[in-house]
């Protein structure tokens, strides 16, 4: 079981705390049944959903440069809640592979973070399976846009494991991409400005409940979604389950505090829509928002963060 040490997460100075990542970072939306998510959210707040679904996913990101140096993250969000006058993701669990961003997260940002472990791998495709991933692109008349005859392709498989020993998460992620490095002729999409706000807290590291800002710049690309897979251990760790067995499975009240990961697993596993590749990227988090000290109503805004 890992252990975040009790300390100082001063390494962060104060916000707001900037994060860059020039290579790659993924956000990927999926469609999260809402009475799964419903089950992990405080009452506080309302889920934003529609014939039965709400917005989640994961993002996935590398940072090369922040204020702990270089690490990991994976986020795994449950959907979007709503506080007037604004919708907001809720992360259900953050992955992380750095033990002050692990404590920061959860001290300073109220996040579920855990310890993990993250490994990436390369393995090359054959010519006549990238000629098959390629047709989609062909068909549309932006194939060229991505890839030459001569480009070799690859399946990056980033797996990430939690160190803590209640958290059963063992995930692979799969990336294709082309070989060649950034900036090298290929197209890496506009470059864009936007502003992520979500909600945190209710944890047992910080008990209140809080808003914070994520302002991000970066080139942006709209992709086929990443290929998730297991195995999602339940009550043994060599079950293997596949989207379709874990999706059909029937529903299992989720305790907010205590069996998160499960629902993590759930989000994991569910229907994708679309992944949103960032390149170029800086990340800019602001100090979080006291919204409550308690269970109130979360219609007034208290007061700021030291």
């Amino acid at each position: 079981m890992e252990v975040v040490e009790e300390k100082s997460s001063s390494g962060y100075g104060k916000p707001p705390w900037v994060f860059k990542g020039r290579q790659v970072a993924w956000y990927q939306l999926h469609l999260v049944k809402a009475d799964k998510a419903r089950a992990c959210i405080p009452k506080e707040f309302k889920l934003v959903e529609a014939f039965g679904y709400t917005l989640g996913g994961f993002f996935l990101a590398s940072y090369e440069d922040s204020p702990v140096g270089v690490f990991d993250e994976l986020v795994v969000i449950a959907g979007l809640v709503w506080n007037r006058p604004t919708s907001c993701a809720w992360a259900t669990r953050v992955y992380v592979n750095n033990d002050e961003a692990c404590y920061h997260g959860r001290k300073e940002v109220g996040l579920p973070s855990q310890m993990a472990r993250f490994s990436k791998a390369n393995t090359a495709i054959s010519r006549e399976q990238r000629d098959k991933k390629s047709e989609f692109l062909n068909r549309i008349g932006i194939g060229a846009v991505f890839s030459t005859p001569k480009d070799p392709m690859n399946v990056q498989v980033t797996k990430i494991r939690c160190l803590d020993a209640e958290d059963t998460c063992n995930i692979n992620i799969s990336l294709t991409s082309p070989v060649p490095a950034l900036g090298l002729g290929h197209w890496m999409g506009p470059t864009i400005r936007m502003s992520l706000p979500s909600f945190s807290g209710g944890t047992e590291y910080n008990p209140n409940l809080l808003k914070y800002s994520c302002k991000i710049e970066c080139r942006v690309q709209a992709l086929k979604p990443l290929k998730v897979s297991g195995p999602f251990p339940s009550t043994n760790e060599d079950t293997e389950q596949s989207l379709e067995d874990y999706g059909g499975s029937s529903h299992v009240a989720i305790d907010h505090q205590n069996n998160a990961q499960n629902f993590s697993t759930c989000v994991m596993l569910s229907k994708p829509i679309l992944a949103i590749k960032f390149s170029e990227m800086k990340m800019q988090v602001e100090a979080p928002v006291v919204l409550s000290q308690c269970s109130n109503s979360l219609e007034t805004t208290v007061t700021s963060s030291p």
